[in-house]
């Protein structure tokens, strides 16, 4: 359970502050150092779109029929919310004010990177990092068990809930990518509870390495899992891993 309010700072400024499980947590939240693998796969536009609509979004199509999910594993070292493993399942998705509009349209956004992230899955394994989640941003945080591995020049990745596997993940070595000298904006949705948010977080991004296809996913026998096949999961678009990244998170707005 968390709760909000507002406090001003030294400057002056307004910061939010939010209780959760006891704890005050300030915006923006700070994530000091992580690790990530994460492989982009295509899948059925159709079949995506069916599981988001509920949100109010939709989701870029890649080529006529095929949209793009992409499926992460993060270590969060050292960071506001405590240490903890974490798996995305997200689509890439129009801006919330933009409906519409043609393959050829969806895939310009691609390329140039304007692409937005909905966070359908995103399992966890720290209580306080689901409370927090769940109740600051909305995002749909649940409890997992992880088994997975970033210090391997192969990265591997499993995860289970219920007695019960979910998938697996390995990504190969890519090809070094030079550090950006700035940092990424990202814009990423959420919806629980029945309601539709929108976060506004930066990144910084070192120790990367990225490829045309290279992972391999295996699906288990959890729901969670099944809703996956739905997906119609094709080729791997592109796999990377990142050595170490930060990132700030900024309140959620509803949309």
């Amino acid at each position: 359970m968390s709760g909000a309010s507002n406090e001003r700072g030294r400057a002056g400024m307004t910061v939010s502050t939010h209780e959760v499980l006891g704890r005050e947590v300030a915006m923006p939240v700070q994530i000091r150092a992580a690790t990530a693998f994460t492989s982009m796969v295509s899948v059925s536009a159709g079949a995506a779109q069916r599981l988001i609509d509920h949100t109010g979004l939709q989701v870029l199509r890649w080529r006529p029929g095929r949209a793009v999910c992409v499926l992460v594993f993060v270590d969060y070292i050292d960071g506001d919310l405590g240490p903890y493993n974490e798996f995305g399942v997200c689509f890439l998705v129009r801006e919330h004010g933009r409906r519409g509009g043609g393959v050829l349209s969806d895939l310009r956004s691609l390329v140039r990177g304007q692409g937005c992230a909905y966070i359908h899955r995103l399992p966890v394994d720290g209580d306080f990092t689901l409370a927090a989640g769940r109740g600051i941003w909305g995002f749909p945080k649940t409890l997992a068990e992880f088994d997975v591995d970033h210090e391997s020049p192969v990265k591997r990745g499993s995860l289970r809930a219920d007695d019960a596997l979910i998938a697996s993940l390995e990504v190969s070595k890519g090809v070094s990518v030079p550090d950006s000298p700035s940092a990424t904006t990202l814009t990423a949705y959420s919806h629980l509870d029945g309601v539709t948010r929108v976060t506004p977080w930066s990144m910084r991004a070192a120790q990367t390495r990225t490829r045309p296809g290279g992972a391999s996913l295996t699906l288990g026998t959890h729901p969670f899992a099944d809703e996956l096949r739905t997906l119609d999961i094709g080729r791997t678009l592109m796999s990377s891993s990142v050595g170490a990244f930060t990132m700030t998170f900024g309140d959620a707005e509803t949309v």
